[in-house]
């Protein structure tokens, strides 16, 4: 017999910034990194003897929480990779609402019915992550094996093994990040023994005191962004209580809105330090009737996707006036800058976990 245990991937960026990820690369939040840490000592006693991940950053990532400790190569294969998306992808949720309603609606609840342009058919993930198992399986009789993937890509693997029709998806849970299932294979017939189990996250013996609490908040979809225009030009710095360091005048500038209102400002300063591969946000606010409702991190995931495809790996910003804005900016992983006279993240990729 050989056990299978398959594990989502921990927090990813799209998943923090809700941004649609599908096929597209993106990095573990500093969240994400405390559910590896939970996930590593949740198998540090259980015997593993391969460990497979889709050759997407973000799993390989998460894998290193068996193959690292374990001193075992990591196997990655295209074929476990999360369903491709089309032209939804690197979209926020709150674009493709806007944009696709009804699909989105059947990606959420009836996946069946679910398409986009340029992307997968559910049926076809489906069959390549059964294949990508059986073919694991066969190559590893008799052991135990970790294999890392995607939320909707394990959710099509799982229904299908446990005989639920793709039309009944929707009553099927989503394992949330770092979940966990176990399979049991034996003559070639895959079994689900469990499914998508996190104790691991609120468990102390796994948690070591650190324990992952769930996100307070849940939003579907999320914003949409537009160009600040100039009759909004009093909009950042009512958003902000205060006047925008520097002047906006020319300054890339986006206004993140919730169906017709606009909740939150961000703007760029393109001119500063390129050299030494930063990215300034020289504002970022939320008005106050959203402020502490999740907007604010969206605001953040538009200038990573603003500054990385410009070879940007850290972002900047104006070291926080109040308490409340320091806790804002440590919770999603910035801190003083080592030279002082700003507060910065990293955005960039490790190597170690891009794929060939």
């Amino acid at each position: 017999m050989t056990t299978i245990y398959l594990i989502r991937h921990a927090e990813a960026e799209g998943n923090l910034y809700r941004i649609a990820q599908g096929q597209a690369n993106s990095i573990i939040t500093d969240r994400g990194w405390r559910q590896i840490q939970a996930l590593e000592r949740r198998f540090a006693d259980i015997p593993v003897d391969a460990v497979y991940a889709s050759d997407l950053y973000r799993t390989c990532a998460t894998a290193s929480a068996i193959y690292k400790p374990k001193g075992l190569p990591l196997h990655r294969r295209r074929d476990l990779r999360e369903i491709c998306v089309g032209v939804w992808e690197e979209k926020t949720w709150g674009e493709i609402a806007r944009e696709d309603p009804e699909q989105l609606r059947n990606f959420n609840s009836a996946l069946h019915l679910w398409h986009a342009e340029g992307a997968e058919t559910p049926q076809a993930v489906q069959s390549r992550l059964l294949a990508a198992v059986r073919d694991i399986a066969a190559a590893n009789a008799g052991k135990t094996v970790a294999v890392f993937s995607h939320g909707c890509a394990l959710r099509l693997l799982l229904a299908a093994l446990q005989g639920i029709p793709l039309e009944e998806l929707g009553r099927t849970p989503t394992g949330g990040n770092t979940a966990v299932s176990r399979l049991r294979a034996d003559a070639g017939r895959l079994e689900v023994v469990w499914r998508d189990d996190v104790s691991h996250l609120t468990d102390p013996a796994f948690t070591q005191g650190n324990t992952v609490k769930k996100r307070a908040n849940g939003l579907e979809p999320g914003l949409y962004f537009r160009p600040l225009e100039p009759a909004q030009a009093g909009f950042p710095a009512e958003c902000a209580g205060r006047a925008p360091e520097g002047n906006l005048d020319g300054a890339p500038a986006l206004v993140g809105y919730l169906e017709e209102t606009p909740v939150g400002a961000v703007a760029f300063d393109d001119r500063r330090e390129a050299d030494r591969g930063c990215g300034w946000i020289s504002l970022l606010a939320v008005a106050e009737p959203w402020r502490r409702r999740g907007y604010g991190v969206q605001l953040i995931g538009q200038a990573v996707l603003h500054y990385r495809p410009k070879g940007r790996d850290r972002l900047r910003l104006p070291p926080p006036e109040t308490e409340a804005a320091e806790g804002f900016c440590r919770e999603f992983g910035f801190a003083p800058a080592p030279d002082g006279g700003a507060w910065e993240k990293s955005i960039g990729y490790d190597p170690e976990f891009l794929g060939a």
